[in-house]
C-alpha cells in the first residue's frame, strides 16, 4: 500500500502535516510492506528536501497513491477519485460550510477517515492536536494581559521556532496576582496547565480559590462536575451528565465571581448548559477580564466569544453591557482571545507529536487487520460513495434537508 502526504491548499495557509521527515522515515522502518511519497510544497513547516535528505520522493503528481493523508479540509477541485482520504473534514457535525465538500466525497467514490473520530472503543479520541492549541492558548492569553494591562510584551508565537522558546519567552516576565480557572480534563486543558505550571503558577484547590485570597498568582482546573448542578439539587453524576445533560444547569458564576483569568479548554457538548451567558455577563458581581477561549464556541457556552479571532489579529474586547465587540482596554469590556486554529502557531511540535500519535495507533491498523477497529469507527464514506452505517446521520445533510 502507497500511502501520500499531500499538500495543504486550504487557505488560510496551513504549515502543519502529519508526518515530519523523521517520522516518515520511523514509519517506513516500522512498516516495510508501506510505501510513501510526499507532495512538493513550498508551505510546509519541513521543507522538501528534508523528506529527500529522509529517503523519501517529493513530487507534484502523487496520484498513484492509495492513501492520501493531510490536515485540513482539501478543496473539492483537488479530491482524486477513489482514493482513502485522511484529514479534518469538518462535516461529522453537519457544519454546512462543508456540505459540498461531504457531497464531492461521495460523489467521487473516496473513503473519508476523519481524523476526528480516530477513537478508542469507548470514543475517546485517540490523535489531534489539542495539547498544542492549550498551549499556545494559554500562552496568547498572558500575552493579552501584558499588552492590555502594559506589563510585558510577548511576541507572537507564530514568530518563534517551537515551544522551546515559547517557554523562553515565558521566563521572561512575571505575572500579577490573578486568579486563573481553565475548565476541562482533557488535551487542550492539559496543554494549557503546562503552560501555567512551566510559570510555576501554584495551583489550589477549588475551595481554597473560591474562599481565599492570594498575593502571588494561582489557579484552579475544573472539570463538569464543579461547573454544573443538578437542577433538582441532587449529587451530580459525570456519566449521567455526559449522557443526558438537560437536567443540569450551570454553577460557574461561583467562579466568575473570583476570576480574574478564563481559560476554556472543555469540550462542550450539544444540550449542555452554558458556562456564563450575556446575562450572567451583566452581573455586577462578574469579576473575568480576560478570555482565553481556546475551545472557541461562537455564541455559546462563554457568552463573550461573539466572533472567532485570527491568527493575524489574535485579540478583541466584549462589552457585556451593549453585548458587542469593543475596542480591547475599553472600560467595563473583557478582553478576548479566540483563535480557532492555534495549532498552526505552533506547526513544528504540533506536526512532530500528531505524527507519533497516528504512526503510533492508524499506520499498524492497515496491516493487523484493523484488529481494534481503528479504521472501522474513523471511516465516513465508502468506495461505493455510501455514507458509512455509523454516519447515516448524515444523509439528510448531505442532501440539503436539514
Amino acid at each position: 500500500m502507497k500511502f501520500a502526504i499531500i499538500k495543504e491548499r486550504k487557505n488560510p495557509p496551513d504549515r502543519r502535516v502529519v508526518f515530519s521527515p523523521e517520522m516518515l522515515r520511523q514509519a517506513r522502518e516500522e512498516n516495510p510492506e508501506a510505501r510513501f511519497v510526499v507532495a512538493s510544497s513550498d508551505i510546509r513547516v519541513f521543507k522538501d528536501q528534508a523528506y529527500r535528505d529522509a529517503g523519501f520522493e517529493v513530487q507534484d503528481d502523487i496520484s498513484d497513491a492509495d492513501v492520501m493523508i493531510g490536515v485540513k479540509e482539501v478543496p473539492i477541485a483537488y479530491l482524486i477519485p477513489n482514493k482513502k482520504y485522511f484529514y479534518f473534514s469538518h462535516t461529522i457535525k453537519k457544519q454546512p460550510y462543508n456540505r459540498k465538500l461531504l457531497k464531492a466525497m461521495l460523489d467521487k467514490n473516496i473513503e473519508m477517515y476523519d481524523h476526528e473520530v480516530i477513537t478508542k472503543e469507548n470514543g475517546a479520541r485517540l490523535i489531534g492536536f489539542g495539547r498544542y492549541a492549550g498551549l499556545v492558548g494559554a500562552y496568547n492569553g498572558f500575552r493579552l494581559i501584558g499588552e492590555r494591562d502594559d506589563l510585558f510584551h510577548l511576541p507572537k508565537v507564530e514568530h518563534l521556532a517551537d515551544l522551546s522558546e515559547v517557554k523562553s519567552e515565558l521566563d521572561k516576565i512575571t505575572i500579577p496576582a490573578i486568579k486563573i480557572c481553565l475548565s476541562g480534563t482533557g488535551k487542550v486543558a492539559k496543554g494549557a496547565k503546562e503552560i501555567l505550571d512551566h510559570l510555576k503558577i501554584k495551583e489550589v484547590t477549588d475551595q481554597d480559590y473560591l474562599t481565599k485570597d492570594y498575593d502571588e498568582p494561582v489557579y484552579c482546573l475544573v472539570d463538569v462536575t464543579e461547573y454544573n448542578k443538578r437542577i433538582d439539587g441532587k449529587p451530580m453524576d459525570k456519566f449521567a451528565f455526559y449522557k443526558d445533560p438537560s437536567g443540569y444547569e450551570s454553577d460557574f458564576m461561583q467562579y466568575a465571581k473570583v476570576t480574574d483569568y478564563f481559560i476554556a479548554g472543555h469540550f462542550y457538548g450539544d444540550g449542555a448548559p452554558y458556562l456564563f451567558t450575556r446575562e450572567d455577563a451583566k452581573h455586577p458581581d462578574f469579576n473575568i477580564s480576560t478570555v482565553a477561549d481556546i475551545s472557541c464556541d461562537i455564541d455559546g457556552p462563554v457568552a463573550s466569544t461573539i466572533r472567532p479571532s485570527t491568527i493575524a489579529n489574535p485579540f478583541y474586547a466584549y462589552d457585556p453591557i451593549t453585548e458587542s465587540e469593543v475596542a480591547v482596554g475599553t472600560k467595563g469590556s473583557m478582553a478576548v482571545m479566540a483563535v480557532d486554529n492555534l495549532p498552526c502557531e505552533l506547526p513544528k511540535d504540533a506536526s512532530e507529536g500528531f505524527g507519533v500519535m497516528f504512526l503510533k495507533h492508524v499506520i499498524p491498523a492497515f496491516y493487523n487487520n484493523d484488529k481494534d477497529g481503528i479504521l472501522a469507527r474513523a471511516r465516513m464514506t465508502t468506495k461505493q460513495g455510501t455514507l458509512t452505517e455509523r454516519y447515516s446521520y448524515l444523509q439528510d445533510f448531505v442532501e440539503g434537508k436539514e
